[in-house]
């Protein structure tokens, strides 16, 4: 009876936040598309005045060369630079504040991401930090970066994570390792580039978890109770293109078609997300990243077919849409049945890809405490299908142990 009422609580929350979805603007960036276009970026970069950038990336990127080009262009189009490139997997308060100090000693006028969605994510932080004189804490939540940040474009060298045209920026506390969501639409770049020839070199492990990660992002936005005919749109879309695109890519990295429609499919899905939100994937691998460092795009390839498990009922008909439009149906199944194959098909390429069906770190006695944050996280913030209790939550957590 009491988590009736409090599902009752929850969703009065969500219906509040379909709400404010269509009546607040939700900006996207000035794109440019297509081999060579994060060049093109950088010409539009100067041809705005900026004359001096922090641009903001992971220490992998850099000795990889692949921001080469990049500072080249800005180069010759009178730009100065200066990297930091200091971003880890799951960025962290500390990382925000030197990339701030950097951006105020060289005297920045804006800021250029470069990188997975690490990078985005911290860069958002950053632009925010400029213009807002508060605590990363104080920022945290919906609607918190009250003045608008430094001039921010992005990059992004992976089709997962979005960031390039999402309201979200996820940090973490380095002391609680809790995971620090920032959502304002202010903090949705001016510009950004898909250029599938920064990700021709990415490694099948990596293709394979980021494009995961966009396939979780386009089924968590579908199957989102606050779902719209625009949002189904983009999501379908996106579903459509990495059921057709990402083996390819894990196969033959340097299929540049392929790469571009991941790309594509991963802005997609995250205009997708950004309206309709996410769900227990994300709220549980949040929560993997936080304790054991699980890189985001894995934590959610391992949650989702479980996620999925659980709320294949009360979703089967969206499901079985999606099974629809990734080539799975023949004729004649029920929703149900659809939806499992959706299921299976999951399964079927996180096997292949070599992606774990179980969480090695997790440990049996961390699971209440994960548990408890991830119900925090999703009940405060995700409409989703259906609603777990402590108990369950905990019970569906195991399934996951090694």
């Amino acid at each position: 009876m009491l988590f009736s009422l409090q599902v009752k609580g929850y969703r009065g929350v969500m219906n509040a936040l379909k709400v404010a979805a269509k009546v607040l603007p939700m900006p996207k960036p000035t794109l440019f598309s297509g081999p060579g276009s994060s060049l093109e970026l950088c010409e539009a970069i100067a041809q705005m005045g900026t004359q001096n950038v922090l641009i903001v990336t992971d220490e992998v990127l850099h000795k990889l060369g692949i921001l080469d080009n990049i500072k080249k262009s800005l180069e010759e189009n009178g730009i100065n630079f200066v990297v930091y490139d200091g971003i880890l997997p799951d960025p962290t308060y500390d990382q925000v504040e030197t990339g701030l100090a950097m951006y105020k000693e060289n005297g920045c006028e804006a800021i250029l991401a470069v990188g997975g969605g690490s990078p985005i994510d911290a860069a958002k932080v950053i632009a925010a930090r400029v213009t807002n004189d508060r605590p990363i804490k104080k920022l945290s939540g919906f609607f918190k970066v009250w003045k608008a940040p430094a001039p921010f474009f992005a990059i992004p060298t992976t089709a997962g994570t979005g960031s390039e045209v999402t309201i979200a920026a996820v940090v973490s506390d380095p002391v609680t390792h809790q995971k620090t969501p920032l959502m304002d639409p202010k903090l949705v770049p001016m510009m950004a580039s898909l250029d599938a020839s920064l990700m021709t070199g990415l490694p099948p492990h990596v293709t394979s978890a980021t494009g995961m990660d966009a396939l979780t992002h386009a089924v968590e936005a579908y199957i989102s109770m606050n779902a719209s005919p625009d949002t189904d749109s983009y999501a379908v879309a996106a579903t459509r293109l990495i059921m057709q695109n990402l083996e390819k890519v894990v196969e033959k990295g340097d299929d540049i078609e392929a790469r571009q429609n991941m790309a594509l499919a991963s802005y997609y899905a995250g205009l997708a997300f950004t309206k309709a939100s996410l769900g227990y994937v994300h709220a549980i691998s949040h929560n993997f990243g936080a304790k054991y460092g699980t890189p985001h795009g894995l934590g959610n390839a391992i949650v989702l077919p479980y996620v999925l498990d659980y709320s294949k009922e009360a979703a089967a008909e969206r499901l079985a849409k999606l099974a629809e439009v990734s080539g799975l149906a023949v004729g004649g199944e029920t929703d149900l049945e659809l939806a499992q194959k959706f299921i299976d098909r999951i399964r079927e390429m996180n096997n292949k890809f070599g992606i774990p069906a179980h969480l090695e770190a997790l440990k049996k006695d961390d699971i209440p405490a994960i548990a408890k944050l991830a119900l925090k996280e999703a009940h405060l913030n995700y409409p989703v299908p259906r609603y777990m209790d402590q108990p369950t939550c905990e019970q569906f957590i195991r399934q996951m142990l090694a």
